[in-house]
């Protein structure tokens, strides 16, 4: 036990180093490049800091774990938007732009509706994982032809030519994937010690632990200022993780959507309400910090709940 718990702290340590060079890297190629932080945070971030859930989905299809694989995108969805945008939200309130208002919160919701009429009718089979992927295809084509230019109240990032700026993505994303996976493998070997099932240790301590890398990116983005990237990460991941993630995993095999109940759809659908919701109460344009507040009780409020219910 000692040594699990040596690995879940090496682990921790690697992800939040990882994040603040990823953080540093991206941002500066952001403002090279001429994109936004958003746009960014949305493609290489989000797909980067997505990694370690396709570790654990493909590990799950290939045992064919449907509980592993479909719980953990789920939970982690639930998690990126409810915890992290909430916790990063009561850092820093986050501005939210027309061009977020009117396609990527509504896609990010759009996904969350794909991806439970598909469950609901019979899981995803293969040709349905291939049809995930176009859609990703599309998602990313659509990104970077529209790709906004930065907003004025981006913080200007630190200036770094862009092999120096592409060498910290590297090193950062090598290390919230090593860091993840530690923490992923420590943690699920403790909660099966105890008698949790597949399905809470995937939308739970797999779910939150996948989510570390959009944790301590978007934790760290916002304490710099960079928040425009932290919305983009969120966004950006719960889209890679539908569409590419779960794409991938049902082309390798088929998965079933038995394990998933009424409570982890309610969870998923909440969190991309309250976001558009966000953009036009309180401090409009923003999601302020009484918004984060709710979204982060109400991830605090899930993960309780399935271990009650477990």
């Amino acid at each position: 036990m000692l040594l699990l718990n040596l690995k879940l702290i090496i682990g921790l340590l690697l992800v939040i180093y990882g994040a603040d060079a990823l953080v540093d890297g991206a941002s500066s190629i952001a403002r090279k490049a001429g994109l936004s932080e958003f746009i960014i945070g949305m493609t290489i971030v989000g797909i980067g800091t997505s990694m370690p859930e396709l570790v654990v989905c493909l590990n799950g299809a290939v045992n064919a774990n449907s509980a592993i694989a479909v719980g953990n995108i789920i939970g982690s969805n639930a998690f990126n938007t409810l915890i992290i945008l909430g916790l990063s939200a009561l850092i820093s309130p986050i501005a939210i732009t027309a061009s977020n208002r009117k396609v990527d919160m509504p896609l990010n919701l759009i996904s969350a509706v794909i991806l439970t009429v598909f469950g609901l009718m019979n899981g995803l089979s293969r040709l349905d994982g291939i049809i995930f992927l176009l859609l990703f295809g599309l998602y990313m084509a659509y990104s970077f032809k529209y790709a906004g230019s930065p907003q004025e109240d981006e913080k200007p990032a630190k200036t770094r030519s862009i092999m120096a700026a592409g060498i910290f993505i590297i090193l950062g994303i090598a290390g919230l994937i090593a860091g993840g996976q530690m923490f992923v493998n420590s943690a699920s070997e403790i909660a099966h010690s105890i008698g949790v099932s597949d399905k809470v240790i995937a939308v739970t301590v797999l779910a939150i632990g996948t989510s570390l890398p959009e944790l301590a990116t978007c934790v760290v983005a916002s304490a710099k200022g960079h928040n425009a990237l932290a919305l983009g990460n969120v966004i950006g991941s719960n889209i890679s993780n539908i569409f590419l993630i779960l794409g991938i995993s049902a082309v390798v095999h088929p998965l079933s959507f038995g394990v998933i109940n009424t409570v982890d759809f309610a969870a998923l659908f909440a969190g991309a309400l309250i976001l558009i919701i966000g953009a036009f109460t309180f401090q409009k344009n923003k999601l302020d910090r009484f918004e984060g507040a709710l979204l982060f009780l109400m991830g605090i409020a899930y993960v309780v709940l399935q271990f009650i219910m477990n």
